[in-house]
């Protein structure tokens, strides 16, 4: 839950412990030096004043000095007024974003991965300021370039985030005038533009790697139609493994290692960093083509259903070959295949509650209790705990198929991507935990369509209770705690709290769900029919 420490804002006074209902029932800017006129006649004083109000908008060209341009660079960013139109030779680079920054680079794009540099090569205007900068180059002379533009970039989604903005990899992107770039040769040319990103940082957090990796990845690059080459800087063999299916969906290219291959490629055009919305979500306002977090899930969908056919194939497999070792028995031996039939066919009518189990911090004391319960109410139950070497397809096959999913707040509610729009999700949100539960994954599971509800425990459903005095702010009042820092809400409410829910009470959010289910699946039913 590192994620949480960007904000502590407190949203809602206190409730009483008893009244407490359920939530959601059933580059730089450039400026015109003028000189001050001299007395002029009074006809003229009109004409010089509208001049005067004017001249910002006659002389400020930061960003379109160079030109229109209508390669696939431009038009993802047709929304948006930063860096919209650059002409050949031209860095860009948009840093007005809270959370990330970008750049572009059109022209003679050549990468030298042992300097962190890339380097673009074009004419410019011969009058633009130049800096004579000292170089080395392949063979290790050093020669006098000629730079005439030099921009860094960190390419990763948390800018504001100093601590691990300190640990990803810094590119510089040097433009040179043109004729410099025969110093370089090129070793691999590509005819299509790059994305250049980081996959360091929080990487290893699955809630990370979506929403600050595989989600701005697809909102920075899917206008392009997979036409496009991924340079990955601090790169890893296992997530590539893991995210292969997405990345196949968006780029029709083997990535490459930035800092492990020393080979010049030579692009047309590139994108440096990724472009971020919002937690989990992808605003369509923002996005060419009006594309949404539901676009993105067909996209899922399209990523792992080879995979899961796979799956799906080899179980059948398997069970054909055990029915034809149990036909081979003795009669006395085969089991009752007339009653394993009728009740598979009994357990597909129930509804398939998925609960995404924990262990240690923030686990579940009595799950075993409300799963039991569950059934009782006529859920069909599939208890899940997946890993970070759990295959997401595998997971992904288990969400997609199901009509409800039950998890205690923490990285593993990443996984309501998985889920089909219109299922249940009901996230139990363990004390001092509220904000980031709703911010990181309420919100965006109703952005996705889910029928979201959060089931906020009361202090007597947490461990912290019998540590604390009844009247301590740790469980009266959490968000009056907020400002002691990240460290003490990770220490007191993510690392040593446990719930033991009320089943009596959290039997309300179950049967609501169920209700869910059993009206969607009617009106289904009646509109087939």
């Amino acid at each position: 839950m590192v994620h949480h420490q960007r904000y502590h804002q407190l949203r809602k006074g206190e409730d009483d412990e008893e009244a407490q209902s359920l939530v959601d029932e059933c580059g730089s800017a450039g400026y015109y030096k003028r000189t001050r006129p001299k007395l002029l006649a009074l006809l003229f004083l009109s004409l010089l004043s509208c001049c005067f109000v004017l001249a910002p908008c006659l002389f400020s060209f930061p960003i379109y000095l160079f030109g229109e341009y209508d390669g696939p660079v431009a038009e993802m960013d047709a929304k948006t007024p930063l860096c919209s139109s650059i002409s050949n030779g031209t860095i860009c680079c948009d840093r007005s974003a809270f959370r990330t920054d970008i750049c572009f680079m059109k022209g003679d794009v050549r990468t030298h991965s042992s300097s962190s540099s890339i380097f673009l090569y074009g004419s410019r205007n011969p009058n633009a300021f130049t800096d004579h900068v000292s170089s080395i180059s392949g063979e290790g002379k050093e020669f006098e370039e000629e730079q005439l533009q030099h921009e860094k970039i960190k390419p990763y989604t948390r800018k504001w985030e100093a601590s691990v903005m300190d640990t990803i990899d810094e590119l510089h992107l040097i433009s040179k005038k043109e004729g410099y770039g025969t110093h370089r040769h090129c070793d691999v040319h590509h005819d299509v533009p790059a994305v250049f990103f980081s996959t360091g940082g929080y990487t290893g957090n699955i809630y990370h790697e979506f929403n600050d990796g595989i989600l701005p990845l697809y909102i920075t690059s899917q206008h392009l139609n997979k036409r496009v080459v991924f340079v990955i800087l601090e790169y890893h063999d296992w997530w590539i493994t893991k995210y292969g299916d997405v990345i196949s969906q968006l780029s029709d290219y083997p990535p490459i290692d930035f800092s492990g291959d020393n080979r010049t490629h030579c692009f047309p055009e590139a994108i440096v960093g990724l472009r971020i919305h919002d937690e989990l979500t992808v605003d369509s306002s923002l996005v060419e083509g009006n594309e949404s977090i539901r676009d993105f899930r067909d996209l899922l969908d399209q990523a792992y259903l080879p995979r899961i056919r796979s799956l799906i194939q080899a179980k059948e497999q398997k069970v054909q070959s055990k029915m034809k070792e149990e036909q081979s028995l003795p009669p006395s031996l085969k089991p009752p295949l007339e009653t394993g039939k009728e009740e598979q066919v009994r357990q597909l009518k129930k509804p398939k509650l998925v609960v995404l189990s924990r262990t240690g911090a923030r686990a579940i004391t009595n799950e075993d209790l409300m799963v039991q319960m569950a059934k009782e109410i006529g859920f069909q139950v599939k208890i899940l705990r997946p890993n970070r070497a759990t295959e997401l397809a595998k997971i992904y096959r288990v969400l997609n198929s199901s009509d409800a999913m039950v998890g205690v707040h923490g990285a593993a509610m990443t996984h309501i991507l998985f889920l089909q729009p219109g299922s249940v999700f009901i996230q139990v949100i363990p004390l001092g935990t509220e904000w980031p539960a709703e911010t990181y994954y309420g919100e965006p599971a109703e952005k996705l369509g889910l029928k979201y509800m959060g089931y906020k425990i009361l202090p007597r459903e947490s461990s912290l209770y019998n540590e604390y005095a009844k009247d301590d702010p740790v469980l009266r009042d959490p968000e009056s705690l907020a400002k002691k820092g990240w460290e003490f809400t990770k220490r007191v409410y993510l690392d040593r709290q446990t719930v033991t829910l009320d089943l009596s009470r959290f039997r309300k959010q179950l049967v609501c769900a169920y209700d869910y289910y059993i009206l969607k699946a009617s009106r289904h039913s009646h509109f087939l029919s």
